[in-house]
Order: C-alpha cells, then structure tokens, then sequence
C-alpha cells in the first residue's frame, strides 16, 4: 500500500487543497476565513504547498497601497490531492474487507 502524501495529510492544507480543488482560485482572506488560520499560519502553510509545486501564488497591489493574494491549485496540486483521495478510498476497501472477514 502506498502511503498517503503527508504534505496535503495535514489538516489545514488538506482544507486549503480542497477548497482550490473547487474552484478556479481563491483569495488568501477568503482562505484565511475557510480555515481559521492566522495570517501567518496561511502564509506558512501556501509556502510549503507552493515550494512542492502544489499551488501558485499571485500578489498585487490595489491602488499601489493595497496587497491583494490570490492562490490556484496547480496540475500537480489536482493529480496529488486526487491520487491522496484515491489512496483514502482504497484503505476504505481494505478496511471493508477486513471487517467482513472478522478480523
């Protein structure tokens, strides 16, 4: 059995992963209040999901003044978090089995 991808496993980032996974992109305040994390910890987290390839990051200023973060999962974010969800989905099965078999 192959062993689930520990970086998406996290809790928050399995949150952010899955919440890019549902749209086009999001805003880094939008995400901020989807998961309940501090601006620091949202920060720490994209940055470990953008150094693996997972996620892209765009910042601009609105009016020069305004910083304004938007995040889109990538290809590879999409193939790692749906092969994560498939990984789950087998040790589902396995775990049926088993309990059918009594042990």
């Amino acid at each position: 059995m192959t062993r689930l991808d520990k970086l998406i496993h996290e809790p928050a980032r399995l949150a952010i992963m899955s919440a890019l996974d549902a749209c086009t992109m999001a805003e880094f305040l939008f995400l901020q209040e989807l998961t309940g994390l501090t601006k620091g910890n949202l920060s720490s987290h994209l940055s470990k999901l953008e150094k693996a390839g997972y996620v892209a990051i765009s910042k601009q200023f609105v009016r020069k003044k305004i910083p304004h973060t938007t995040i889109r999962i990538s290809h590879e974010g999409k193939t790692a978090l749906h092969n994560y969800w498939e990984q789950l989905d087998r040790i589902r099965e396995v775990t049926k089995q088993w309990q059918k078999k009594g042990i």
